[in-house]
């Protein structure tokens, strides 16, 4: 109980600030064993933090979910129904970089020595966003490569340790993204990233073994983190901050590579990634 409720608490902070949600579960749960499926665990307090995306986005969503209904005229005067077709452009790379790499990824969740390179990654990225020149581009003038662009870095982020948002929202701001539009177009991509993903490990589960309590309690830990840290990202993002977290994940990096040497991870707890 203890472990899923810091195991939530550390997914709902890290989903939105660009430091890997994942790659912080990697490392915690190397300390913090939850009881059951550890990928389903990670999966739950992943849902838990979609909540807010949806909270925070309703009107951009519900445009979207009425646009085909009452936008007219041609294409590039219907912003909510392009916006549509530019989430699901972006999902389509996703999708087969996240199918046909499956099993990559998954072995990545058992390695966290891989962490100290993946950490490293994810700073160069967002240190590069301080080059980045204030862009205008939003979902009126997006182009259909730059999606498929998007769509890509973010198949490449399931590795844990790459920020899924952290890499979307660079990417976006290095194609001349409005900063707002960057992180609002990231989080409303991570919704049908973060479902398919949720399908496809729910169907392989074996649920009469599912400790369901630690799920739930994650689940609740993630959705009020997550809606806080969601707040304080796109504050940031605005404000041309998003490289500050850089160091963070540098640092990460370090003590990975460290404890890699050390053999830290391989005294781990039983049922850790270890």
């Amino acid at each position: 109980m203890f472990a899923a409720l810091i195991l939530g608490i550390v997914q709902g902070l890290t989903e939105f600030l660009p430091v890997s949600s994942s790659g912080h579960l990697v490392l915690f749960q190397e300390f913090l064993p939850v009881a059951g499926d550890e990928v389903l665990f990670d999966l739950v307090v992943h849902i838990g933090t979609l909540l807010p995306v949806v909270w925070f986005y309703r009107a951009t969503l519900l445009e979207m979910v009425r646009a085909p209904f009452v936008e007219k005229g041609a294409l590039s005067e219907r912003p909510a129904t392009r916006l549509i077709l530019l989430v699901g452009l972006a999902t389509l790379p996703t999708a087969v970089i996240g199918l046909g790499l499956k099993d990559v990824f998954e072995s990545l969740f058992d390695s966290p020595q891989i962490l100290a390179v993946t950490f490293a990654v994810t700073g160069c990225l967002l240190i590069a966003t301080r080059f980045a020149k204030q862009g205008a581009t939003n979902a009126a003038s997006m182009l259909y490569w730059q999606a498929l662009l998007i769509g890509i870095a973010q198949g490449l982020a399931i590795a844990p340790g790459i920020s899924r948002s952290g890499t979307t929202i660079a990417i976006a701001l290095f194609l001349g993204m409005d900063r707002e539009f960057a992180a609002r177009f990231s989080f409303l991509l991570a919704i049908p990233a973060i479902l398919g993903a949720f399908v496809l490990t729910a169907k392989d589960a074996v649920w009469a073994e599912v400790v369901f309590t630690p799920l739930a309690v994650g689940f609740v830990a993630s959705m009020i983190s997550g809606y806080g840290a969601l707040v304080l990202l796109v504050k940031l993002v605005k404000d041309g901050n998003f490289d500050k977290f850089a160091w963070y994940v540098w640092a990460l990096a370090i003590a990975c590579l460290a404890g890699g040497l050390l053999g830290w991870f391989e005294v781990a707890a039983p049922g850790g990634h270890g």
